[in-house]
């Protein structure tokens, strides 16, 4: 039998065997149950309760109408329940004063469910977003899952507070970040070139773009390079911006060669640094979303507690909201951009979404 299985019969048949046990666990829901029967009969048992059900007020043993009348009440929402079953469940429980240990046990295996489908359910909403180039739906989800951490804290009794996983046994492995599309790469090659020769594009996008949101890490390195001259005040071009790779090793070590600085750089690319760089951030937003694949592998670690999964999970969740807090900033600084008397033109290659 399942360790959990184990559980939840147990603490219903501490109910069944004694009602009073449910003054014990208030802070446990029906929907924390695994089965959709136990559910059910979880429910069934509360109402009961709550009715005022005659045996509640029985003197002597409990009446055998308890058992019956959950039995029947939770038949009117869910199939193949028995007055069997329900016994069968009665002789599951050890002892009935260990109900509240027994429903924490029901609990802690609910919140490892919960964390690893809302996990499940960014990770996809983030791939959704990521082919309409879009990110709502990805933030969407993601304040679902903060919401649902914060609460499953209230219920287990423990202070939400953002932890990173300890290496060993316990802590999430690290998974690969998803590979880049044609578009985005395009992106990055694009936004590039007009920083290396726009001068004064760097204004547009320095405050909130960051070498870690491009998805090519020698793009961000790049990107690197061409913050480093913009904080020193020296002159960007592609001979400064090769420059500047050389004294950071970045030739020296085969992170980078001329030639493909050459051909990040090649071509004079009308547009706007502005518009390119919240593309790339767009897929920086995804794309650090997607990453809740993470906060579902430490869900399926048995061994983590409750409150050590929460708080692990919350702190995955940390780099998504600096990004977010990033993306909300270019968003303001564009709206806040009076357009110039002759708009700019975007390449066709890269028009692929409306202007946002």
């Amino acid at each position: 039998m399942n360790p959990l299985m184990s559980a939840e019969q147990a603490v219903l048949g501490a109910v069944l065997l004694d009602p009073e046990q449910l003054t014990h666990l208030e802070w446990l829901a029906a929907g924390h149950f695994y089965r959709p029967v136990h559910q059910a009969l979880f429910d069934a048992l509360r109402k009961l309760r709550d009715d005022g059900h005659p045996a509640l007020s029985a003197d002597g043993p409990l009446p055998l109408s308890w058992v019956s009348d959950a039995v029947v009440e939770a038949g009117q929402h869910v199939r193949g329940l028995t007055a069997a079953y329900a016994h069968t469940l009665i002789q599951a429980c050890p002892r009935t004063e260990h109900a509240p240990v027994y429903g924490r046990m029901v609990l802690e295996g609910a919140i490892h469910r919960a964390v690893a489908q809302h996990a499940i359910r960014l990770h996809q909403a983030a791939r959704a977003d990521a082919v309409q180039g879009e990110v709502e739906g990805a933030l969407r989800t993601a304040d679902a899952l903060n919401g649902v951490l914060a609460d499953l804290a209230r219920r287990w009794g423990t202070d939400p507070r953002p932890v990173p996983p300890t290496a060993g046994p316990s802590a999430a492995t690290e998974i690969p970040p998803p590979a880049q599309s044609d578009q985005v790469a395009e992106d990055e090659r694009f936004l590039l070139a007009v920083l290396a020769e726009q001068p004064g594009a760097m204004g547009e996008v320095v405050a909130w773009l960051r070498p870690g949101d491009f998805a090519n890490p020698t793009h961000g390195q790049l990107y690197r390079c061409l913050g480093a001259l913009h904080h020193r005040g020296e002159p960007i071009d592609r001979i400064t911006l090769l420059w500047e790779a050389q004294r950071r090793g970045l030739l020296a070590d085969g992170t980078l060669s001329s030639e493909q600085l050459a051909s990040v750089c090649e071509g004079m690319v009308p547009g706007s640094a502005d518009w390119f760089g919240q593309r790339v951030m767009r897929s920086s937003v995804t794309r650090t979303a997607a990453s809740a694949r993470a906060i579902r592998t430490l869900a399926q670690d048995e061994v983590l507690g409750p409150g050590r999964l929460i708080n692990h999970a919350l702190h995955a969740l940390g780099p998504l909201d600096e990004v977010r807090t990033r993306w909300a900033t270019a968003r303001a600084a564009s709206a806040m951009t009076v357009p110039s008397s002759s708009p700019r033109r975007q390449p066709r290659c890269s028009v692929t979404a409306p202007y946002t």
